[in-house]
């Protein structure tokens, strides 16, 4: 089922320039100065610390993520709440900064392929939050990947997973690999699946995706002179662990996801 797309990019946009000249500025403030401020504040004193029922390094993070969005013209709505403690958040994927737009909301530490370790930027603070890093084509690696998502959900953690695999064109909701919500089967916690909608009624999915043969850095600066929109993220209605069939599980989000795109 395909998600409302804006298919056709402006030809000329003669205000680009002008949104550099005045981003350029704050994400160089945000990463000279607030990046070394978040990266101090997360350490293990400030993990003790709550504030209104959430670790002090948790709300550090989902401020400078959330910073970060605004700095590329995202307005933030959300809709639903995130479960507390133990999850495991599912969410379509378009774009590197679906993750910044999940942590503006909720801390949760992300399964991402071993590669976005060594994107500038984004690959440091993922590192600090705690990505847990995959190797595509490995099952050592999968199976690692396996483990650690076990052991974070049984510390009552949160972990965010992409269940389509990769980055779409924001065209349709992919495939969801059933085997990623295994984890949460073993664990047994739910599963809370979460539609990421960029542009007002989705309309801007296929903008901020990848475009053909576009690299990180290439779809960084390009966002960053982007018009600005509104990103909504929608925390849905959690699906129960069911250990007779994590193809259920999946399904049941997938479905979920589209139907909130949709609406």
């Amino acid at each position: 089922m395909s998600t409302q797309t804006q298919t056709a990019r402006p030809a000329q946009d003669w205000r680009r320039p002008l949104r550099y000249l005045w981003r350029g500025p704050l994400l160089s403030l945000h990463l000279l100065v607030g990046l070394p401020l978040t990266l101090l504040m997360i350490n293990p004193v400030s993990a003790r610390i709550e504030l209104r029922g959430e670790r002090l390094d948790h709300r550090i993070i989902r401020w400078w993520s959330g910073t970060l969005m605004r700095i590329f013209g995202f307005r933030l709505r959300r809709y639903g709440t995130p479960l507390p403690g133990a999850a495991l958040f599912v969410a379509n994927h378009v774009s590197w900064i679906d993750i910044e737009l999940m942590h503006s909301q909720r801390m949760m530490g992300f399964v991402a392929k071993a590669e976005i370790a060594r994107w500038p930027l984004v690959g440091w603070v993922a590192s600090r939050g705690g990505t847990i890093y995959h190797h595509r084509g490995s099952n050592d690696s999968l199976h690692g990947v396996m483990h650690q998502m076990v052991q974070r959900l049984e510390q009552g953690l949160a972990v965010g997973v992409f269940p389509e695999g990769r980055t779409t064109g924001g065209d349709a909701i992919g495939t969801f690999h059933a085997r990623i919500f295994q984890p949460a089967v073993l664990a047994n916690v739910p599963a809370q699946p979460v539609a990421l909608k960029y542009g007002a009624r989705g309309d801007a999915q296929t903008i901020v995706a990848f475009g053909p043969r576009e690299n990180f850095l290439q779809n960084f600066l390009r966002l960053l002179g982007e018009p600005g929109r509104v990103a909504e993220v929608h925390f849905l209605e959690p699906v129960a662990a069911s250990e007779d069939g994590r193809r259920r599980m999946a399904e049941t989000c997938r479905e979920r996801i589209i139907a909130a795109m949709a609406g």
